[in-house]
Formats: C-alpha cells, sequence, structure tokens
C-alpha cells in the first residue's frame, strides 16, 4: 500500500479506505437482506468497480428484476471494464475490509463480509451531511449486494463478470 501522504489529493478522495468501508457494509446489507448472509468475500472485490465509476452506476439497473446475466449481455464492454478494475481496486478493497474491519464495521466469518448492524446509525449520520452522489453511491452498493443475492452462487457471480478468485 501506497503511503498516505504519498497518495494524490483525488485518491485520497475518492478511495478514502472509510468511505470504501462504508459502500462494502452497504453491500454486505444489501445482500442480506436478501440471503439473510453475508456477501461472499470474492464478491466484495467487485462492489467497487461497480459503483465507483459513475457510467457504470448509472448504467446499474433500478432493480433486482433485471437478472445480472442479462445486464451483462446488455452491456457488454463494461463486462471488461468490471474486470480490470476490480484487479485495479483490489489493494483498496483489501485496505477497505481492513479500516471497516478495525473500526466495528465489518467482519468477515466464514467466507463471508457482514455488515455490523449495530453500526447502522453511525452509518446513516456519516452520509447525511454529504453530496447526493455519496448517499446514491452508497444506495447501489445496497443494489449490487441484493443483486449478487439474486444471482446466484458466488461461483456464477464471478463467472458471468469473468474474474476469478
Amino acid at each position: 500500500m501506497t503511503a498516505w501522504s504519498e497518495r494524490s489529493r483525488e485518491e485520497r478522495t475518492l478511495l478514502n479506505p472509510g468511505y470504501c468501508a462504508i459502500l462494502l457494509w452497504h453491500a454486505t446489507r444489501g445482500h442480506a437482506s436478501f440471503e439473510g448472509a453475508g456477501l461472499a468475500f470474492e464478491e466484495a472485490f467487485l462492489v467497487l468497480p461497480l459503483v465507483l465509476d459513475r457510467r457504470t452506476r448509472e448504467a446499474l439497473p433500478r432493480d433486482t428484476r433485471t437478472s445480472l446475466a442479462t445486464w451483462l449481455e446488455d452491456n457488454a464492454l463494461v463486462r471488461g471494464q468490471i474486470a480490470s478494475r476490480a484487479q485495479l481496486l483490489a489493494e483498496f478493497t483489501k485496505e477497505a475490509l481492513l479500516f471497516g474491519g478495525v473500526h466495528g464495521l465489518l467482519s468477515i466469518s466464514e467466507g463471508h463480509v457482514i455488515g455490523i448492524d449495530a453500526k447502522r446509525k453511525r452509518v446513516r449520520e456519516s452520509l447525511r451531511g454529504s453530496s447526493d452522489e455519496v448517499r446514491g453511491t452508497a444506495k447501489k452498493a445496497e443494489f449490487v449486494g441484493k443483486w449478487f443475492a439474486h444471482a446466484g452462487a458466488t461461483a456464477t457471480v464471478l463467472a458471468l463478470i469473468g474474474v476469478r478468485p
């Protein structure tokens, strides 16, 4: 990991481990709302690539009735971008998972990332003063968690997107 002081201003802002941990928390809560279980550890590495890029985020469907497979077929260029972004953002995802774990926002158990429900009030407070875009990104992260739960097994999600653990 690059030392914090050596990171560009954009990197410190957009890829802040606290912000990314909140996005992962929302994804885990979305996943749990449908499946009752945490987000698979491997799927956590797909959340940031899907929601941080504005074009990809805005291209996501409105609800889970559009399957992941159908959406990826309709957005073939995005599929390749997600896979390459996942590789580029892997270190930031790891950093967010670590930050979330240290601060009691996330836990990892039996291969799943779990958003700690007791932190719900604190997460909401942190987003209250944020921009519409930041709140929208958190909402899309929650959607992605639900969407992955609807898509089926982790291996299916990874294969559809074209990534390997």
